[in-house]
Formats: C-alpha cells, sequence, structure tokens
C-alpha cells in the first residue's frame, strides 16, 4: 500500500464482489431505470479479482505461474492470469493472481449488456492497466475513451518514497502505450506536492512529467500526513507550508497551461457524443445552456434557444448524409439547396439521458463548448465514424 495513503487502516483490505452480482445490477439499471451509464467504482478498481468458486470453475487458472523482473532488479514470482502494466510496474502482493474473473473480464461482461449503455470506471491504479484491458477499450464503442493515471509525483526517487511500485520511466512507458492503442483517449491525474522530504529537483521531475503527458483533468493537492501511514510512521513531514503552497500554485499553473493548449488542439472543431445531464449550472434568463459528459468525461456545454433543446433527429442525419453521398457527389449548388432543405426539417425535443451530437467550437480550460447538432444513440454515432461536421453553416440547431 502506498505510504500516504489511509484508506486500507479505513476500510480494510481489498474484496472483490462477484462479477455476475454486478451484471445484474447492471442489467436491472439499464433495462428497468433507464440509466445510460455505469460507473464501475473502487479503490484500485482495475485490481478486481472475483475468486468466488463460480468464477474460478469458470476461469480456471493457466499451467505456470509467471516470474517478473521488477524496476529494482528483485525478481517477483505472481500466480498466473495475472499482469502488471508493463516490467517497470510491481505490486506489493508478490501472490497476485490465479484463477476467476479479472477486471477486463468485468467491463466486457457489462458492455455486452446493451450498445447503448456506457461504461467507465474509477479510481484505478497505474500498475493495473495490462495490454489485453487496453485492447478491450480500443474495441468496446461503449467503454469510455478516459482513463485516470494517478501519478502523484513525476520524482523516481519520491516514488520510491510513496511506495507506488513504479518508477517515472514506466509510467511514462505506459501513456505511451495507452495513447498508441486509444488515439482519442482522454487521460487524468492525481498529484501529491511536497511530500515528505521532497526536494526541488524532485519537484521539477513532476512539472515535467506534467509537460510531457498534457492531462485532460487533474486533481492537485499539498501534501498533509496521516496517522497510521506508513510515512507517519517513518518519515518527517518536513516541508515548509509556504514552498508546499508555491510548489502547488506551479503544479496547478502547469495544468492549466497544458489543458487549454491540449483542448484547443484535440478539440476544437470534433463532434463529440455527450451524455445531457440537463441545464448547466451558469444557465441563465436570456443565455440558457444545457450541457452533459463526453466520452472522455469532459463537460460540454451548449446554448438553448428554448425551455427545452430541440435538434435534428439521427435518423433524418443519416437518410440526408446518405442522399449526399449518393447523388450528389460533388456538385455543390446541389450539395447546398439539399442543406438547406435540411436546415428546414423538423426537429426532436431533447432531455436529460438522451445522447446528442455537439460540435465544440470553444474551450475554457478543461471545459467545452460547442453547438448542439443531433439527437443520437451510442451505436449510431460510432457506425457513423465523423470527426468533423458534414453540416458546416448551418449553426445551432437547439
Amino acid at each position: 500500500m502506498c505510504s500516504y495513503c489511509v484508506v486500507p487502516f479505513t476500510r480494510g483490505r481489498e474484496r472483490s464482489r462477484e462479477l455476475d452480482s454486478i451484471v445484474e445490477e447492471s442489467k436491472v439499471l439499464f433495462h428497468e431505470h433507464g440509466v445510460k451509464e455505469i460507473c464501475l467504482l473502487g479503490q484500485n478498481v482495475n485490481s478486481y479479482h472475483d475468486k468466488s468458486e463460480k468464477a474460478i470453475l469458470a476461469k480456471p487458472a493457466r499451467d505456470k505461474n509467471v516470474q517478473h523482473e521488477l524496476h529494482d532488479g528483485t525478481k517477483s514470482m505472481y500466480k498466473a492470469g495475472y499482469q502488471t502494466s508493463n516490467d517497470g510496474f510491481s505490486n506489493m502482493f508478490r501472490l497476485r493472481g490465479g484463477a476467476g474473473y479479472y477486471f477486463v473480464d468485468l467491463v466486457d461482461a457489462v458492455t455486452e449488456i446493451s450498445p447503448e449503455l456506457r461504461v467507465r470506471f474509477t479510481s484505478p491504479h497505474p500498475k493495473d492497466y495490462p495490454p489485453e484491458l487496453l485492447s478491450l477499450m480500443a474495441e468496446k464503442n461503449n467503454v469510455c475513451n478516459h482513463l485516470h493515471m494517478p501519478a502523484q509525483s513525476g520524482s523516481t526517487t519520491v516514488l520510491k518514497r510513496m511506495r507506488r511500485g513504479y518508477t517515472r520511466e514506466a509510467y511514462m512507458e505506459l501513456i505511451d502505450d495507452v495513447r498508441s492503442t486509444i488515439p482519442d483517449v482522454a487521460i487524468s491525474s492525481d498529484f501529491i506536492t511536497g511530500f515528505c522530504g521532497e526536494t526541488e529537483e524532485e519537484h521539477q521531475d513532476t512539472l515535467s512529467l506534467m509537460d510531457y503527458v498534457a492531462y485532460d483533468q487533474a486533481f492537485m493537492f499539498a501534501y498533509s500526513m496521516r496517522g497510521k501511514t506508513h510515512a507517519n510512521h517513518t518519515m518527517q513531514d518536513d516541508i515548509p507550508e509556504e514552498i508546499k503552497a508555491r510548489r502547488l500554485q506551479e503544479v496547478i499553473s502547469m495544468f492549466r497551461t497544458k489543458v487549454q493548449k491540449r483542448n484547443e488542439e484535440m478539440e476544437v472543431g470534433k463532434l463529440r457524443l455527450v451524455l445531457v445531464e440537463g441545464e448547466s449550472k451558469k444557465s441563465r434568463e436570456g443565455r440558457r445552456s444545457w450541457g452533459g459528459r463526453t466520452d472522455q468525461n469532459k463537460r460540454l456545454v451548449f446554448d438553448i434557444k428554448e425551455d427545452i433543446p430541440k435538434c435534428w433527429s439521427e435518423e433524418s442525419v443519416v437518410n440526408m448524409l446518405s442522399k449526399l453521398n449518393q447523388f450528389y457527389g460533388r456538385d455543390s449548388m446541389a450539395k447546398s439547396q439539399l442543406l438547406y432543405d435540411f436546415a428546414k426539417s423538423p426537429k426532436v425535443d431533447v432531455k436529460p439521458g438522451d445522447y446528442v451530437v455537439v460540435q465544440v467550437d470553444e474551450v475554457r480550460g478543461h471545459t467545452l463548448k460547442g453547438k448542439l447538432m443531433w439527437r443520437a444513440t451510442l451505436q449510431g454515432f460510432s457506425e457513423m465514424k465523423l470527426e468533423q461536421s458534414p453540416l458546416v453553416g448551418l449553426g445551432s440547431l437547439s
């Protein structure tokens, strides 16, 4: 366990619910209550391992255990079936593994409930992102393209004192693997500044890691000692509060600079599928707006002109695009007439819980703003494979 973490002392050892019970609960939420998004929640959620009798019978262990060389040069034997993110990661529970269902099995099972059920998870640990989990996320349209990768520090020496089980280099290798496997992924993280004994050089390592990764969201805090922890028993909270505060401000500033630039490069002009939550917090008379979350877990707000937002249906958009491709080709006048006629076609109402397509046209830090385009389905939008809008020039459709 991490040297700063008090969670094991308040919640006890890790334990996993049976896979079937989670899947059945998810089915009830989707089919009977109309839930459109399931979040698999747990401390180190991707360390999930269902070792119930039923799970062991369904997925027995492989024949041999696997020996891994750790980042410090020592060797560790894990039971067959368990794999860390890469060889630069270690797990202090050396007997991890064996028969039963793992997190990739759970994610796969929940996504199979319906192609219209969006699935995300939190809060994971970077050590448990094996290649098969990343491949599943790339393959499944209804697994959200957002990964929380809590780094905590960008310094290998601080990470060792924190007992995180990986080096800076191993973490960066994982980030590279994630982005090559899931190109449109958004990555968030946690950072602690001013951990016990942190030097200025170690702090600069954190800033350089943030510069390298360019996180889409980050949760940043100054270190605060907790009783019962390994750090409390073996280390000194020796960084003055004013230095912690200054370093925290530098970390926040780095995040804000990078996220603005990244969103300007990656989001503006994109079509994003949004699960509508309802009226936005900053909506006001004369400037009404609604919002929701994208697949990448980014807040996306769009203006509306009426009490209930209206836009085109997915069916009408698909039909229009079919005509555009089939009959008009590169005939610009015919294309313009088709789009003009389509702009006058009937609209449908939008309500919380609907999926809608929004074209991003503005970024404010990690919040996006855009134009409401059409009401959609998750599967339908995925099959359209549109990054940019084919409806340029029609403006907001709300």
